[in-house]
């Protein structure tokens, strides 16, 4: 059976000076989840928000709480994030390697859904081992660290094979709007982490019904 599709809009891309105002906007369009990208500047070339401003989302919104965690050492800060009323929290595989088992057994202690990433050069290999123990795993479709990239196709073969696989939630990040969510969705994608498409969009609500209506190709 084919997963319901789930938009997650992301606030990397909401204009900031209005956060809260534009969290409203897009929930009252149809939003499933808000994402939240985490960036520490190390990890990722890019510097963003911290739990205080994810507490205060959490204050003004029914959304469900998407963090990614795009952070060095990750382990540190999962409390803060949970604390601050996380739903979801997603750690890269490339962050945490070797102590990942750690730090999923971490988020889940908390209470929170508990996520993998890869980048778009990392191999599926590197989180097979750990599918049993995950809610989600989120496939990074752009180069992570900035909004508004180019969708890269090379990544739909790991998408489809993670899919054959995996049961729980697949989830994309980078370069989403209709052309491209078709694509992930026909490769087994269900939830879509967008941008621009939304945000910017002159009417949030056709945007977001345009990507739950996804279909095969």
């Amino acid at each position: 059976m084919r997963k319901k599709i789930k938009v997650a809009p992301s606030v990397i891309a909401a204009d900031q000076a209005c956060l809260g105002r534009e969290v409203k906007r897009i929930e009252a369009a149809g939003a499933n989840l808000l994402h939240i990208d985490i960036m520490d500047g190390h990890f990722v070339p890019n510097i963003t928000i911290g739990p205080d401003v994810v507490s205060a989302l959490d204050k003004i919104t029914k959304l469900p709480l998407d963090v990614h965690l795009m952070i060095s050492r990750p382990q540190k800060y999962i409390k803060a994030f949970s604390r601050a009323g996380a739903d979801y929290i997603t750690v890269h595989i490339e962050a945490c390697k070797s102590n990942a088992p750690e730090v999923i057994s971490q988020i889940k202690a908390l209470g929170c859904e508990a996520g993998i990433s890869l980048n778009p050069g990392t191999p599926f290999s590197a989180i097979k081992g750990l599918l049993k123990e995950v809610d989600l795993v989120l496939v990074m479709t752009v180069e992570p660290g900035f909004s508004g990239q180019k969708f890269m196709l090379s990544v739909l073969p790991k998408i489809k094979s993670l899919r054959k696989i995996f049961k729980g939630d697949i989830a994309v990040d980078g370069g989403i709007n209709r052309d491209t969510a078709g694509c992930v969705v026909s490769c087994g994608a269900d939830i879509l982490a967008c941008g621009s498409y939304v945000f910017r969009a002159r009417n949030p609500r056709r945007a977001i019904e345009s990507l739950k209506r996804c279909r095969k190709k």
